[in-house]
């Protein structure tokens, strides 16, 4: 297959499959003339890639996973211990996420919307509040 045909078939773009080749995720093989020959192998760590960064893994821990995968002798603890690590980071996100929504649903809230040029949201973010009390 060549790139395009595995592009299609993975559902990567041509550009991340050749730096997925780039940064040595993936060999194909070369014709006489250079270009890239894929083989079903490739298709299938391609895939597996694609499903790994849509979890969200780094490029570190897809090439960690990707070499646990091809370990016949892994221990699925390494593989679970490194999910339950990506999990926790994941988590942590959506910590921060939520306080952001809170904050900003506070903000909104106090805020008048009207022609009036104080902004309570404005005010917040240059730091600027003054304590009345």
């Amino acid at each position: 297959m060549n790139i395009g045909d595995v592009a299609a078939r993975s559902g990567l773009p041509a550009k991340t499959i050749r730096y997925y080749e780039d940064i040595g995720l993936i060999r194909p093989n070369r014709s006489a003339n250079g270009y890239r020959c894929f083989e079903e192998r490739h298709l299938h760590k391609l895939a597996f890639l694609g499903r790994a960064r849509a979890l969200g893994f780094s490029i570190e821990d897809c090439r960690v996973l990707l070499g646990l995968y091809e370990d016949e002798t892994r221990a699925s603890a390494d593989v679970k211990q490194l999910a339950q690590a990506h999990l926790t980071k994941i988590e942590a996100k959506i910590a921060d996420l939520e306080a952001m929504r809170e904050t900003l649903r506070e903000l909104i809230t106090c805020c008048a919307g009207d022609n009036r040029p104080d902004c309570p949201i404005l005010k917040d973010l240059s730091g600027d509040c003054e304590d009345t009390g």
